[in-house]
């Protein structure tokens, strides 16, 4: 369930790129854990003559790096070797589906021989959601419980399924391989069904790859390109979805991308909103930009400069009028400010998304104060 720190590492490691029609952003934080767990990949231009083909992918690991971080350098590779459909670049859908699929189990297979993992010990494990872009179709590829959203014409157009052991057909084949799920976990253990490694949960004799405890087949989604209603697609790990709605984080997002071109910026704002939210976990999102996507809006740029003027103002006025009571601290500050009713506050961050520009006006006026941390480490004042 792993442990935590006494106040969140909030250093950013963001990345941006473009190619193929589309632009991608990307942005982690180590947040409140002891370790940094996650990993992503990003590819625009794929080998075997696939240069109109991209992939993104985001893995959140738990109990160790170690299959995180071989997947986001390896999962690519070993699905592109899943299968001759990809040797053309021309391969049906059924037949991308098909070495997807294998993929995944050849990479499964591939870690238990590695020495730490096959001796236990690195009890590593890792989720894995991505999407895989062709010129006509977006292949969503989910194994476990991190998450991917396609926004279409303005709302959410897909979602992955999350798969948790609680799920029907999850603990059928769980309780099947001879475990049990309690507390929602897997053996009153592990909060997914599906992962990569996890090679404790993989050792029931007589059963196949994907009959396990957890199983390491991920569920694959086919869609359709449609040039002008894909605006972006958001995959991300659970630190973001605890917090988050994939409604709430599709309209936050597009009212970004109304005032901000920069991916990288929109990714570090949806990881700063969660963290205020009170997201406790490692957080990872990869943004893809497709052609629809929102272009800036000169009425919604002057609304998000009113806004900031209104709560630099409302900041001002609250330390200015502390009379012989004192300053107040930054979460009273917060606290008064989220009890108003506030116009504009972008759709699905809330207050939470502008607190950053809160906490810089009080920080200017109140320099000498002592100190308080980090934003993220303050107690909620939502």
């Amino acid at each position: 369930m792993g442990a935590f720190l006494d106040k969140p590492k909030t250093e950013k490691h963001t990345a941006h790129g473009d190619g193929n029609g589309l632009r991608y952003g990307l942005s982690s934080m180590q947040g409140w854990r002891v370790e940094m767990e996650d990993a992503h990949t990003a590819a625009v231009g794929l080998p075997h003559g696939l240069t109109d083909w991209s992939f993104f992918a985001v893995y959140d690991g738990h109990a160790g790096s170690r299959v995180a971080n071989y997947c986001s350098g390896h999962l690519l590779e070993h699905i592109l070797s899943g299968g001759a459909e990809f040797s053309s670049g021309s391969g049906s859908v059924d037949g991308v589906k098909d070495g997807i699929r294998l993929g995944f189990l050849n990479i499964d297979e591939y870690m238990r021989s590695f020495s730490d993992l096959r001796q236990g010990l690195d009890r590593s494990g890792s989720t894995a959601v991505c999407v895989l872009l062709s010129p006509t179709h977006l292949y969503f590829i989910n194994c476990g419980d991190s998450r991917a959203v396609l926004s279409r014409e303005t709302k959410v157009g897909f979602s992955t399924q999350d798969h948790k052991p609680c799920n029907p057909r999850e603990k059928e084949r769980i309780q099947n391989a001879g475990g049990s799920v309690m507390i929602q976990r897997v053996n009153g253990s592990l909060a997914v069904s599906r992962a990569l490694g996890d090679y404790d949960y993989k050792c029931v004799d007589g059963k196949g790859p994907t009959e396990q405890l957890v199983s390491p087949e991920p569920e694959v989604y086919v869609l359709e390109r449609a040039a002008e209603g894909d605006e972006f697609v958001v995959l991300a790990c659970d630190g973001i979805w605890d917090v988050m709605s994939n409604e709430e984080l599709c309209e936050f997002v597009r009212s970004r991308l109304l005032v901000c071109d920069d991916l990288e910026k929109v990714c570090n704002s949806v990881v700063d909103t969660c963290l205020h939210k009170g997201s406790r976990d490692n957080m990872s999102v990869v943004l893809v930009s497709l052609p629809g996507a929102p272009k800036i809006s000169e009425e919604a740029l002057k609304k998000e400069e009113e806004l900031d003027k209104y709560l630099e103002t409302r900041v001002e006025e609250l330390l200015g009028n502390c009379g012989e009571a004192g300053v107040p601290d930054l979460v009273s500050v917060l606290r008064s400010i989220a009890s108003e009713n506030i116009p504009n506050l972008p759709p699905g961050g809330g207050l939470a998304s502008k607190r950053s520009v809160i906490e810089a006006v009080y920080n200017k006026l109140n320099p000498h104060r002592e100190e308080e941390g980090s934003a993220g480490e303050l107690e909620d004042p939502w």
